[in-house]
């Protein structure tokens, strides 16, 4: 795993090749990034498992949400607790609401395309 890796968990995570989060989960594998998939269904993305149950995953970078703002709600205390350095809110996940949380708890947030992220060295 390259020193630069960042461990990274993407929600909203799907199976189906022409979603964001497949496309992110498969770029994020290409360069060498741990990824943890979680979405509605226990899947398979490429040798990424996607699980449809939260547990407690340690030094985790990046949370990559590819929810909407409605359905993050469950997901704001399992994701704090994961004390993660960001969060980014990809297109049509921007959440004001859960950007404050997060950044009261030490989080950095940025509205921002993961891939787009990734393909300019950005990440």
């Amino acid at each position: 795993m390259p020193a630069s890796s960042k461990k990274t968990i993407v929600f909203g995570a799907s199976d189906n090749p022409e979603r964001y989060s497949n496309l992110a989960i498969k770029r994020l594998r290409s360069l060498g990034h741990p990824v943890i998939g979680i979405g509605k269904r226990r899947v398979m993305v490429e040798d990424v498992p996607v699980q449809n149950e939260t547990s407690p995953v340690p030094d985790v970078d990046t949370v990559s949400l590819y929810l909407n703002p409605n359905n993050q709600k469950s997901y704001y205390n399992y994701i704090l607790s994961l004390h993660p350095r960001r969060i980014i809110f990809n297109p049509g996940a921007e959440n004001a609401e859960f950007q404050k949380l997060a950044q009261d708890h030490g989080i950095q947030t940025q509205e921002a395309c993961t891939l787009v992220l990734l393909s300019t060295g950005q990440y």
